[in-house]
């Protein structure tokens, strides 16, 4: 297996712990918003990163034999993919805030969203901002060879430290949760349209762009989205439905 092979593997065993130590929280705990919010986080690693990860790996041999037979621009077609795969996810999340009342809480008083509405959710939160950080690397990946591991890996920091940024430090001690629930946006895009392109190896300082790139992107748009759209909608304290 290679580093980055092992990496993911770590990253996977970490955040199984993880999401195990959420969920006996959540069940020990049941009825409070933090125990409801640790089983949405919880459910969120079981459905996207155990189910979705597995499904990413038995599927993609299929999926880049079909793909790389597409007409057109393969790099249009990698952000449209990796966008498709962005709102999957945020339709999990969504759904797992609107289960609060289920897991003991009640939606606005615990949450993984900034909102209980999907299409408020992806076009002033989430998927909107993902958008430029996906163009970003697909004008990457046309220049230089990143194997999906890496592309897994590299977006999956980004997202790390885009959490870090959004909700504070503490977003770091979940990296290895993070880097695979944002890995896994990209990495079969990675790997069933990128490979073979003919791109050059990426050297050393190409690694640490590739991480702020996408980034500075996301900011530039979530910069956007706040002038044009001043009253997100968002969780917190005084939220009533």
């Amino acid at each position: 297996m290679s580093a980055s092979g092992w990496l993911i593997a770590a990253c996977a065993a970490l955040s199984a712990v993880m999401a195990a130590g959420l969920a006996v929280f959540g069940l020990l705990n049941f009825g409070g918003a933090e125990a409801a919010t640790a089983l949405m986080a919880a459910s969120l690693w079981l459905t996207w990163v155990l189910a979705g990860g597995v499904a990413a790996r038995r599927l993609r041999q299929r999926l880049r034999a079909r793909l790389q037979q597409l007409p057109g621009n393969w790099q249009l077609h990698f952000v449209l993919f990796a966008t498709l795969l962005a709102l999957a996810e945020e339709a999990i999340t969504t759904t797992l805030t609107n289960l609060a009342p289920a897991l003991g809480s009640q939606v606005g008083v615990a949450y993984i969203t900034a909102s209980s509405s999907y299409l408020e959710v992806v076009l002033y939160n989430s998927v909107i901002v993902f958008v430029p950080m996906f163009i970003v690397w697909a004008w990457l990946l046309r220049r230089y060879a990143f194997s999906p591991n890496a592309v897994l890996l590299l977006f999956g920091i980004t997202g790390v430290l885009a959490e870090a940024i959004y909700g504070g430090a503490q977003a770091l001690l979940a990296a290895p949760f993070w880097i695979l629930v944002y890995g896994l946006m990209v990495y079969l895009p990675a790997y069933t349209l990128a490979q073979g392109r003919g791109a050059l190896p990426p050297r050393s300082w190409h690694y640490a762009l590739a991480v702020l790139l996408p980034l500075a992107a996301a900011a530039v748009m979530a910069l956007l989205v706040l002038t044009l759209s001043p009253h997100l909608p968002h969780f917190g304290p005084d939220f009533t439905k």
